[in-house]
């Protein structure tokens, strides 16, 4: 999975700095979700075996489970608040490195409704990590002839509710994944029929006259085509991640593939390493490896603690 998210990382630097003609990321964002669907769709038809469970298994938790899909699009409505808010906040702040308080956002909201917990040196790891992917990010404020206008008090009331929504959604998810024997390529065909439902509404919204009048794939290139691809693998995967791990190894594996794809940019696009940079990527690599020791199994839903009566009648 980090491998795949460096390399998307490296293919969107370069088509949103190329001298070509922008395309519309909405398109991009929603031709994305219907190729996880499809490729859910056909993982599920290998899984099942043959073609009378396969439909079976459509009919009865697609088709004939409305709650389940339901179920599925908070997900994929909170995504699209949390990805409106965080570009709000970038318009309203000079730089959004908070935005990476998610990753410890992400380890309460795991704490509170999965009901884990986490040792001291995890939760040290995980505010290590965030401390790490800000400095790697980090850019120096430079001075620019445009005067923008900016509100930061609203720029970090939007982060804030970005970085709830990117915790809750996660999490949310992963309880969904685990608190049945559903399969996984179920669970991924419900949620991405909401997100393309979602994503068309931003596509309407955001560039729909645009789109009207330079068309759907204007832009488009064999690289646009790429990122889409491997956009579409880095969702499966993540889902996987957080199927058979949780939302804290996802948040960890992000952060690596930043790393990565930094130092790919370093090599492709020239860009310079700077103190600040090596400082956070050595924190990142540090915070993996204590995440990473023994601990308590946290990749499972806990169902409560084992009663003392229980646990005396066998002494």
């Amino acid at each position: 999975m980090t491998l795949v998210a460096a390399a998307y990382t490296v293919a969107l630097r370069y088509t949103r700095t190329s001298d070509k003609e922008l395309y519309f990321s909405t398109t991009a964002v929603c031709i994305t979700e219907v190729i996880k669907l499809f490729l859910s769709v056909g993982i599920l038809a290998k899984e099942t075996g043959n073609l009378g469970r396969f439909k079976a298994s459509l009919r009865e938790n697609v088709l004939g489970s409305p709650k389940e899909l339901m179920k599925l699009s908070v997900p994929s409505l909170v995504y699209a608040v949390q990805n409106n808010m965080a570009f709000l906040a970038l318009s309203n702040l000079d730089a959004a490195v908070t935005y990476q308080l998610k990753i410890p956002c992400t380890a309460l909201c795991t704490v509170l409704m999965l009901n884990r917990t986490l040792s001291k040196l995890q939760w040290i790891s995980v505010f290590m990590l965030c401390g790490g992917v800000i400095l790697v990010q980090w850019k120096p404020a430079q001075a620019t002839k445009v005067m923008v206008e900016q509100n930061p008090l609203l720029g970090f009331g939007a982060i804030a509710i970005a970085v709830l929504c990117s915790g809750f959604a996660g999490v949310y998810f992963e309880k969904v994944l685990k608190s049945s024997d559903t399969s996984l390529w179920v669970r991924n065909i419900q949620m991405y029929l909401s997100g393309i439902v979602v994503t068309l509404v931003g596509v309407y919204l955001s560039d729909g006259a645009e789109i009207k009048e330079k068309g759907f794939f204007y832009g488009y290139t064999y690289y646009v085509w790429l990122v889409i691809f491997l956009a579409s693998v880095g969702g499966l995967y993540t889902s996987i991640v957080v199927k058979y791990t949780d939302n804290i190894m996802k948040g960890f594996s992000a952060a690596a593939a930043i790393v990565l794809s930094t130092i790919a940019s370093v090599m492709l696009f020239g860009l310079q390493i700077t103190l600040t940079f090596a400082l956070g990527t050595l924190l990142v690599c540090v915070s993996i490896y204590l995440y990473g020791l023994p601990r308590q199994d946290t990749t499972s839903i806990q169902q409560g603690e084992t009663s003392s009566k229980e646990r005396a009648s066998g002494v």
